[in-house]
């Protein structure tokens, strides 16, 4: 029997970011920026997007100490890659 994954696995996809959690998936899409912003980051997250994991799990609230292993996650990712990611 698998062990339950403690942490997140990130993956960069084409437009999106994939979060898998164990059995659960997030599926998290950039915000829209104002085309003058300056110096904008590669990827722009809207924090009050995230509420619920992807079907099947979608009745599943995400908690709070779990959104922050999320963007703890989604931070060291994108600076193993050299990329900027922004949380609103």
């Amino acid at each position: 029997m698998a062990k339950p994954q403690k942490e997140p696995h990130i993956t960069l996809t084409e437009g999106s970011i994939r979060v898998h959690w164990g059995e659960k998936t997030l599926t998290i899409l950039p915000t829209s920026l104002p085309p003058n912003t300056e110096d904008p980051a590669d990827f722009t997250i809207d924090l009050d997007s995230i509420l619920t994991w992807d079907a099947p799990h979608d009745e599943i609230e995400i908690e709070v100490e779990e959104l922050q292993k999320i963007t703890t996650a989604i931070e060291e990712e994108f600076e193993r890659l050299g990329l900027v990611v922004e949380f609103e």
